[in-house]
Parts: structure tokens; sequence; C-alpha cells
């Protein structure tokens, strides 16, 4: 199966799809991942050096919602509410964002190398949490400047690629990689400057990502920017499917490509800005998992999406889990994602070679 097949008609997007994987496979398919995802989601809460029995992390969490008598332990409840509950619905909302980011990117530029990275959004992240550190800011205020220059180094990359009208992708493509590499020469200018002895420890553990740090004050920020933009690409899905057999094409079938490429990239950059000022830097998810993704369940956008999300949600919930469990000292997640991935996409380039 090709990653994405050139189709004149928008039936033949999603007609390529169903040739692969009959609908009702594929629906067999997303409610099993519904089934793991919730599994390893519920899971996740007994995980850890202090043991929570499921049963009692399930009445803690419907304790919220419902009047139940509590019969736990008050240590149980905040180690659940407190700790787990706010780091374990980030690592959800950073795979899906991260995950459903790298499928639209791949497929606006119609290239399977495209991460949610490709238009400096994570560069940006990066100096904006760098200089917030180095300037001694919180928590807050951290996550509020990485997710600021995050948003400016994607609108930078967008001003600059608009002036090349010859080719719009390829322009965006360039002027991504240009922004990119200021941004990270203006991180390693302030590790450079910054205290060896404190500040420089905290930005360098930043930069390799993790989500021990985050609480439930950062949930009311990360929750509502997610879903504000995965549902304007839920509901175009059809239009995504479009834009990835080119613009002449899309143009004919009266789809507007540079609306839809400008809302893309908005919505892209929402997320993957509020995942990194939350998390830091997390490689290869939005990468790997959209291609996992498609070979369960096609390019067809109205199901990668779903499948996308559901994978990607689990895959850092279950990441994060070996992270705060696996040695004595937390692992940056960043290293345990790179771990992962790099093998799993080496051996998808052996794989497809070797079909041809």
């Amino acid at each position: 199966m090709k990653l994405f097949p050139k189709k004149k008609d928008i039936s033949g997007r999603a007609a390529d799809a169903a040739d692969h994987f009959p609908k009702k496979k594929i629906h067999k398919r997303l409610l099993i991942l519904v089934g793991l995802f919730c599994l390893i989601f519920l899971i996740s809460f007994s995980i850890g050096r202090f043991f929570v029995p499921p049963s009692q992390v399930v009445r803690i969490l419907f304790s919220r919602v419902l009047p139940l008598q509590p019969i736990w332990e008050q240590n149980q409840e905040i180690v659940v509410l407190n700790v787990r509950f706010p780091r374990i619905i980030a690592a959800a909302l950073v795979g899906m964002s991260l995950s459903v980011a790298g499928s639209v990117y791949q497929g606006m530029f119609n290239n399977p190398m495209v991460s949610p990275k490709i238009l400096g959004s994570s560069a940006g992240a990066a100096f904006g949490a760098a200089l917030g550190i180095f300037m001694g800011m919180n928590g807050f205020g951290i996550s509020a400047a990485a997710f600021i220059t995050g948003t400016i180094a994607v609108f930078a990359t967008v001003s600059i690629a608009g002036r090349y009208r010859s080719n719009p992708t390829l322009g965006l493509i360039l002027a991504g990689i240009m922004i990119s590499t200021l941004f990270t020469a203006g991180t390693s200018f302030i590790k450079l400057v910054a205290d060896p002895t404190d500040e420089l420890p905290a930005i360098t553990y930043w930069l390799m990502g993790s989500l021990a740090g985050v609480r439930n004050s950062d949930l009311p920020f990360l929750v509502p920017t997610v879903f504000i933009s995965i549902i304007p690409l839920v509901l175009m899905r059809w239009r995504l499917n479009v834009i990835t057999v080119g613009d002449d094409e899309a143009r004919a079938l009266g789809v507007d490509t540079k609306k839809l490429r400008m809302i893309v990239i908005l919505c892209a950059t929402l997320m993957t800005a509020a995942c990194v000022a939350i998390s830091g830097l997390i490689g290869w998810v939005g990468l790997v998992i959209p291609h996992f993704s498609r070979k369960l369940v096609g390019c067809d956008y109205s199901y990668l999406l779903p499948a996308s999300m559901l994978v990607g949600g689990g895959f850092l919930i279950f990441v994060d889990d070996l992270a705060r469990t696996a040695t004595t000292v937390e692992i940056p997640i960043g290293i345990l994602t790179a771990f992962v991935g790099a093998p799993f996409f080496l051996y998808m380039i052996v794989e497809k070679g070797g079909n041809k």
C-alpha cells in the first residue's frame, strides 16, 4: 500500500483505502484501539511506587461526579487525583495532539518524513522555555513563554513562505528549516550563558521532555487548546483527503487549498505549541504513530484521525508509565520515545524497501 496514493477524484481516495481496509475491518480495529486505550488509561493509575488497586481507582475517579461513600485511604485519593490524574491526562492529550499534527502535516506536504516540528513550532517553544528558565520564571511563565514563541515561530515561517509564490509547499519547508535553525541557535546561546549549576541543568532536562512537572493547574490551559485545535480537523476530514492528491486536483474539486492549508497549520501549531509548552520536546511520536495508524486503518482521514489519537494517546501514556517506574530515577520521556520510535521507523523503512 502506498502511503499517499495519487487519485483524481475525492471518491477514489476513500475507495483506495476501502480496497485494502474494508469498513467492517476498520471499525473492528478502531473498537480494539478504544478498548486498549481505556485499559492502558485505567491501569496507569495503579502503576507506580505507591500501588492503588484498580477497583479503588475507579471509585476515586467516579467520586468526582457521583456521591460515593469514601472507602479508600486519603493518601490513595491524593496520589490518584493530584499526582497521577493530571500526568496521565496530559500524556494522553500530548500523544493525541502530536500524532494528529503529524498525520495532517504528512498529508498536507505529501511527504511521509514530515513531523510536527517541520514549521519551527518545537524549536520556537524550546527557545521560549529556555528563556523563561533563564529569566527565573515559574512553571506557568515557562509554559506561557514556550507557547508564545512556538506560535511566533510558525507565523514567521508562514509569512516568509508567502513570498515564495512559485511553490508554496516548498516555501513552507525551507522557511521552517530556516526559522528552526535560528531558534535552535538562540536556545544554544541561552544554554551557553546560563548558570551551569542551576539554570543549565533545568534547561537541558526540559529539552529532553518530561511530564513529571504537570499539575492539575496545567489542564485548564492544555485541554481546551487541544480540543479547539482537533475539532476543526475532524470536521474537515474529507477536505484533508482531497488535499493529498495535489493542489490542482483539489482546486478542481472546489477546495480552497490556500485557506485549508492555513487552517491546518493554525490548528496543528496550536496543538504542538501547547504540548511542547507543557511536556518539553518529545520526538518521534508525530512521525511514527501516523505511519503505524495508516497500517491499521488506511489513509482515509475519517478513520486515520481517530486511530492516530487512540494510538498516540495510548502510546505516550504507556511510555510515561515506563519513564516513572522503570528505574529509581525518572527517565526523560523524550529519550524513551526515541528508543522506541527510531527502531520502529527503521523497521518500516526496511520493510517498505523489501516490498518494492
